[in-house]
């Protein structure tokens, strides 16, 4: 997925202090990731496991990669979080002078995974009587203290996202106010952090709209490693898209069929599907002007080693350019490429 901090979060209505997401319906998302990864580091740096007078040490904290966020859709609390930890350790027998030294790999901290189940390996750097029988400890005893402290790390993960997530309902601010606060159409704020200019513009692009808006296209063009009917289904079946987009969602993969994502708030129609080849898509945000849609066409190029994948959206606003055109690669791209494994091309 994009990296936080580069572009703007997916096809998702943001978190409000205008309380515009009244009730909880629409999906809400917290970056918990600069949090996580801090809080790991924390909770693992120099942390002791001791017993029957065997002494062993977390000492360095080589790798936390992965991400974490905090979501509310329709006032339910959702995390996700998906982490690979590389840790290095050492450890003492009963009267031993030398520690013997190995390292720690926690490759999949996720919320698919019980943190019963979650995997840890340990290995050594020498393979002595000491080091065998350090292994065996750190196997049978140190593991279950890791996952103690990572335990911390979920609860507090919890605890800490929580907070302000689910937004106050509309009754209550109404009874609170009396009246709802609007800025007026004018300039609503929509998902991308930005202000849709809702007065009609001409546009010689897109006549046939009752709602004239200056409009643009863009074009991306991405390698996956995988055939083309692999990446095709990506887009086309129902439990592919929803893993990549990480949340609940509508597809008919039929000419005329419908699709809805990101909890509502991308929707539009198949106009077109030529298996492994091409889709073609009547495609609209919902915080666009009504009756508004673009046009987007999706081709798959099945190369020797590759597919190269190339999608052109026309119809789309002028204001919405560079945000719609980083939301492609941030959340279509790279999450197709991270959940499937299409990713030796990621950058």
């Amino acid at each position: 997925m994009a990296k936080w901090g580069e572009g703007d979060p997916r096809w998702i209505v943001e978190e409000r202090p205008d309380a515009t997401n009244v009730n909880n319906w629409h999906w809400t998302e917290k970056n918990a990731t600069p949090w996580s990864k801090d809080r790991i580091r924390k909770l693992l740096t120099d942390f002791e496991i001791k017993d029957n007078n065997i002494e062993c040490k977390i000492t360095e904290i080589e790798k936390v990669d992965g991400e974490a966020t905090a979501n509310n859709r329709k006032g339910k609390l959702i995390f996700f979080y998906e982490w690979n930890v590389s840790l290095k350790w050492n450890g003492y027998l009963p009267g031993q002078e030398k520690p013997c030294e190995g390292k720690i790999i926690i490759p999949n901290l996720s919320e698919e995974n019980d943190l019963d189940d979650v995997q840890i390996d340990i290995t050594m750097n020498e393979s002595t009587d000491e080091s065998h029988k350090l292994k065996q400890f750190m196997y049978n005893v140190g593991r279950d203290h890791i996952r103690k402290q990572l335990g911390i790390y979920l609860k507090e993960l919890r605890e800490e996202f929580s907070k302000g997530l689910i937004l106050p309902k509309k009754d209550d601010i109404i009874n609170q106010n009396n009246t709802l606060k609007s800025d007026g159409v004018a300039n609503m704020s929509n998902a991308f952090n930005k202000k849709i200019n809702m007065q009609p513009i001409v546009s010689t692009d897109n006549k046939s709209l009752g709602c004239k808006i200056a409009v643009t296209t863009i074009a991306v063009s991405e390698n996956f490693q995988c055939r083309s009917n692999e990446i095709y289904d990506a887009w086309t079946k129902q439990e592919m898209v929803c893993a990549f987009t990480r949340g609940p969602c509508k597809l008919e993969a039929k000419k005329g069929g419908i699709f809805e994502l990101f909890g509502g708030n991308i929707t539009g129609k198949f106009e077109e599907l030529i298996p492994n080849k091409k889709i073609v898509q009547s495609w609209r945000y919902s915080q666009w002007p009504s009756g508004h849609f673009s046009n987007v066409v999706i081709e798959f190029d099945e190369k020797g080693d590759h597919t190269e994948v190339k999608i052109t959206q026309s119809g789309v606003p002028e204001s919405e350019k560079d945000a719609t055109l980083k939301n492609w690669r941030g959340y279509y791209i790279n999450s197709i490429k991270q959940t499937f494994g299409f990713g030796n091309f990621l950058m």
